[in-house]
């Protein structure tokens, strides 16, 4: 049954790699080099995780969603904590699922990706562990499909990483070349993962959101993920490791893109996010001074100019009471009008 489900992702994963493989060996690399065929599995991991690009954003829109939502999700809580009936849990249930579907979301949305990369993951092991080694327990013949064929299985079976198969696991492997490299693989794997959680919850929530159940779970999958890689991870082949560890980094950049440029509302990310596009204003308002907008300096050497030609009416009176005080022949002047009325 697992084997009729996972055939055709299997096929996928295997063509995928081959093609990448054979675009290495056309800009020159090694065709049977482990090195080849490691970042064959890195270019299906950038395949994948493009593909996946919509499925993110609607994962970022989800959990951005469920962290605004989270306070009003405790409220519901709080208000049907003590009660155990079922109307109540029936009543508790409804206003929930309300809540969801105002703001148009679901604690599954956020698990999306994970949730498509998951058989993926499973096909690829397969890929790794019977394909290249004809059975899960080690030894046997390689088996080919699709584009990998069995030459290519062989070839990829026998290309050694630092000394090291890529079907190796930490467990299942002879001499420390496997058992390092798988080690400083786990090392990555389960620290990528922890920073992706922590900047996930430290940056992109708001202050509202790091209390209550999301904030909760959110701490929880912090501390759990890493530690469940930690035990999982020996069991891993080589080839899983580069995979997942690559797909962590993916994940890590591509969220550390989204919060920057687009982070929570109230968020700390949000803070810096406003404060870089302030410092960004002022910058270009300090450049507009000294090139093109010239403008802005003009305008308190023009203030002068102006009251400057307020002045000059008083100027005019001056000079037009001189001329008073002279009066024209034939005429008298107003100061010696005033005069001879006062003597009247």
């Amino acid at each position: 049954m697992i084997d009729t489900i996972l055939y055709p992702l299997e096929w996928v994963v295997a063509n995928v790699m081959v093609i990448w493989h054979s675009m290495l060996e056309f800009i020159g690399m090694d065709p049977a080099g482990g090195l080849t065929w490691a970042l064959s599995i890195v270019g299906l991991v950038i395949t994948i995780r493009a593909a996946l690009i919509p499925l993110f954003v609607k994962q970022i829109k989800a959990q951005r969603a469920m962290q605004l939502i989270s306070p009003d999700l405790k409220k519901i809580q709080d208000k049907y904590k003590n009660k155990k009936d079922q109307a109540s849990r029936e009543a508790m249930s409804r206003e929930t699922m309300e809540l969801y579907s105002k703001h148009k979301t679901n604690p599954f949305s956020s698990c999306l990706p994970l949730l498509v990369q998951a058989p993926i993951f499973f096909a690829l092991f397969r890929v790794l562990n019977y394909r290249l080694e004809g059975n899960a327990n080690g030894g046997g013949d390689t088996s080919g499909i699709g584009l990998l064929t069995d030459e290519l299985a062989t070839q990829a079976q026998n290309a050694n990483l630092f000394g090291a198969s890529l079907s190796d696991t930490f467990f299942r492997s002879e001499g420390a070349a496997a058992k390092i490299l798988s080690a400083v693989l786990i090392i990555g794997m389960v620290s990528t993962t922890f920073l992706t959680q922590r900047q996930l919850t430290r940056k992109n929530m708001p202050a509202a959101a790091l209390e209550g159940p999301m904030a909760q779970q959110q701490k929880i999958l912090m501390y759990v993920l890493p530690f469940i890689f930690v035990i999982t991870g020996p069991n891993f082949p080589v080839g899983v490791l580069i995979y997942w560890t690559t797909t962590n980094v993916w994940t890590m950049g591509q969220q550390f893109y989204v919060i920057r440029n687009n982070p929570t509302p109230g968020s700390e990310a949000e803070k810096a996010y406003l404060a870089r596009k302030a410092a960004k204003a002022a910058r270009k308002g300090i450049r507009s001074g000294d090139g093109e907008g010239q403008v802005i300096d003009v305008e308190p050497v023009e203030e002068p100019k102006r009251s400057g030609q307020r002045q000059q009416p008083k100027r005019k009176n001056r000079g037009g009471s001189r001329d008073r005080g002279l009066p024209a022949a034939g005429q008298e002047s107003p100061a010696s009008e005033d005069k001879d009325d006062n003597e009247r």
